[in-house]
Order: C-alpha cells, then structure tokens, then sequence
C-alpha cells in the first residue's frame, strides 16, 4: 500500500504564520516597532533570507510596513485590516468618519449588553492615560490611549467581525487624531464618547451610550467641515 505524502509548507509560510500570530494576539502592538532582523532570526531560529520573506510577505498584506533605516512597524492586525486601511487612503475624512458613525454606535449599542467588569475597569483605566497625556502634551500617548479605548469597546460589543472592521481604522484614525489636535480650541479630552460612554455602558443603557457616541462624533464632523 502506497502512502499519500506529507507536504509541509513552505518554511518562509511557517514564519509568515508565527510573525502573524504575534501580531494578532497583541504581542506586537498597533503602530509599534517589532524586533530587529537579528533578534528575530535567533528566536526563530530562521536564516536572514527566510525572515525577509515573512516579513515581504506581511508587508504586501499590509499588516506591516518597513521603513528604510529605521525598522518595521506594525500596521494591522490581519489582512483584512490592512487591505481596508490602504483603501482608506483613496477616501475622504469625512468618508471615513460617516463610516466609523455606523460602527461606533453599533459597537456601544451591543457593549452596553455585553461589557464585562474587566472590559470598564479597563476602559477607565485608558481614559486616565488618555486625560493625563493630554495635560502632560504628550500627544502621541494621547492619540494612542484614544485609540485603545474605542478598539476595547468595539471590542466588549461581543462581535468579532465588528471587532475586527473596527480595527482596520487604526491608522486613520490614529493620524487624523494627532492632525485635529493642532487646531486652535481643539479639545482633547471631550467627555462625550468617552467617559459618559463608560457610565452608560456600566449602567447597561444602550440608548445612552448610543447618545453619548453621536454627540463625540457630531463633534468630530464639525470640525472636519471647519
């Protein structure tokens, strides 16, 4: 009796797949810098030629971007969100913001039912980061927290497929974060969408939460029309 074969992949897949996983579950964050060439060829114990390929090949997913002389960054957590954020750059602000108003409130709508404790506690925790970054000027940290706090209740809504829509928004929303903030008046620390949020969402009242969204948003389109 003949024996089917085994076909094993590629070994540059095998890494795709690793350097993947790494990504996805968080070990290396959105926008943050991954290990240097040498670091991660010893811990993957993977030739320099091997790791260029993952890497190539992550890149052209858009879940990473190399920058020349400075290192790789990550830039997605799948490819889904990597395809959606170079799609995002052929659109509009206001293209992307009506967009983020659909999934905004259908992610406070579903979390007011299902955030866990972890997941308010959590949310507060960024709010304090986000308000002390701010006072403190140091904006990258605020757009960051900012950030952090809208994927978590995207997140907390229970949809993993609203989740991970939500997600592909990262680098959109990071930017033009760190743009508005220059304008003169700008204010950072809005408590609409944010701390009103969390109460609504603790009090398990989705039309509140809803509410609170809107009015952040209908903020953010004034000042994309100003």
């Amino acid at each position: 009796m003949s024996l089917t074969p085994v076909h094993r992949p590629v070994l540059a897949d095998e890494v795709t797949a690793r350097l993947r996983g790494m990504i996805q579950s968080g070990e290396w964050p959105l926008e943050e810098r991954i290990p240097a060439e040498p670091e991660l060829m010893a811990q993957l114990s993977v030739s320099r030629g091997t790791l260029r390929e993952a890497i190539k090949a992550l890149a052209h997913s858009g879940m990473l971007e190399v920058r020349r002389g400075d290192g790789t960054y990550v830039r997605a957590t799948s490819e889904m969100s990597g395809a959606a954020r170079r799609m995002y750059q052929d659109h509009t602000p206001q293209h992307v913001l009506e967009v983020r108003l659909a999934l905004d409130t259908q992610a406070a709508r579903l979390a007011a039912g299902n955030a866990a404790a972890a997941d308010i506690e959590a949310m507060r925790g960024l709010l304090r980061t986000w308000r002390e970054a701010w006072a403190a000027g140091d904006h990258d940290t605020w757009a960051k927290a900012d950030w952090a706090f809208h994927d978590l209740v995207a997140k907390a809504s229970g949809n993993p497929l609203l989740h991970e829509l939500y997600a592909s928004f990262s680098g959109a929303m990071h930017a033009d974060l760190l743009i508005q903030r220059q304008r003169a008046g700008f204010n950072g620390v809005p408590s609409a969408g944010h701390e009103e949020l969390v109460d609504a969402l603790e009090a398990r009242d989705a039309a509140a939460a809803v509410e609170s969204v809107n009015r952040n948003l209908d903020s953010c389109a004034e000042w994309l029309r100003g």
